[in-house]
């Protein structure tokens, strides 16, 4: 799901008014009105690029669209120290007002895309897919998530309705594992798949006898892994989640497992700096 331009002009309203408020009163009072001119956004340190686009609508909410900008490379890019992401030219005051909250989201979602690609390189030459987890930020589902594929990672659900994953939780109030997968093939659409989470390899017996389409091995070592690998003898995906790191992610991609979720895709990447300078 690729965010589409009325959806980030909505939520680029929301974001500019909770910065704005009733307004900028430096730019205000220090920038006259008519003064134009040209600014650039950079980078400050080696990243891959997600939330241009975002940031680009910031710009054009708070001109009226009276502020061009010329982007040098896209969503996905690797991109160096120093690099200028962008070239904006227009009327300077509405480039300031809306600068703080295009690059607090540009420097989010290219955190998350590096991050995201470091993993996926990490795993290059295995079967595994690197995939996020609902762990996101309130209202930056959609923005996070289009980053992860930015930087090569792919998507898990988006939300609740997307799939059905019979966490731990579930699996408790139905006191076990065949009985919350069959309560699940009796009542959700026949083309949902069903995933349930499992903690040991007795209850990935229990969930493959059970028919689940995917299970997810929570918090497993990387052995374990491999030996519930061979147990499901591909007769379900399997997800490794928990515990996973860019230090052991290797490991567990040399286990023959299909997913690999990382909640810190999103939870934990380090914002990337970028910064925007008024050119003389």
């Amino acid at each position: 799901m690729e965010p589409d331009r009325r959806t980030l002009e909505e939520m680029a309203a929301r974001w500019l008014g909770e910065d704005v408020g009733r307004g900028d009163v430096t730019t205000g009072a220090v920038i006259p009105a008519s003064l134009e001119g040209i600014a650039r956004i950079e980078v400050r340190q080696d990243a891959i690029v997600a939330g241009l686009v975002v940031a680009q609508v910031c710009f054009d909410l708070a001109s009226g669209g009276a502020v061009s900008c010329h982007c040098f490379v896209t969503d996905g890019n690797e991109v160096h120290a120093g690099d200028v992401l962008a070239r904006l030219q227009g009327p300077l005051g509405p480039i300031l007002t809306a600068e703080r909250t295009a690059l607090n989201l540009l420097g989010r979602l290219s955190g998350i895309a590096t991050l995201t690609r470091r993993f996926s390189q990490e795993v290059e030459g295995t079967t595994a897919t690197i995939v996020d987890t609902r762990k996101t930020t309130p209202g930056l589902r959609l923005l996070e998530k289009h980053a992860v594929r930015a930087g090569g990672g792919s998507n898990h659900r988006f939300g609740l309705d997307d799939g059905v994953l019979i966490k731990d939780n579930h699996v408790a109030a139905a006191r076990g594992v065949e009985e919350a997968v069959e309560r699940a093939r009796r009542a959700v659409p026949h083309g949902l798949k069903i995933e349930v989470e499992v903690s040991t390899l007795e209850e990935l017996d229990a969930a493959i006898s059970a028919g689940a389409d995917a299970v997810l091995l929570d918090n497993m070592g990387a052995e374990t892994v491999r030996e519930a690998v061979k147990r499901a003898g591909g007769k379900a995906i399997l997800e490794a989640s928990g515990g996973i790191s860019l230090e052991n992610v290797r490991r567990y991609a040399e286990t023959g497992v299909d997913l690999i979720s990382v909640g810190a895709l999103t939870h934990s990447a380090p914002n990337v700096d970028v910064a925007l300078e008024v050119e003389a």
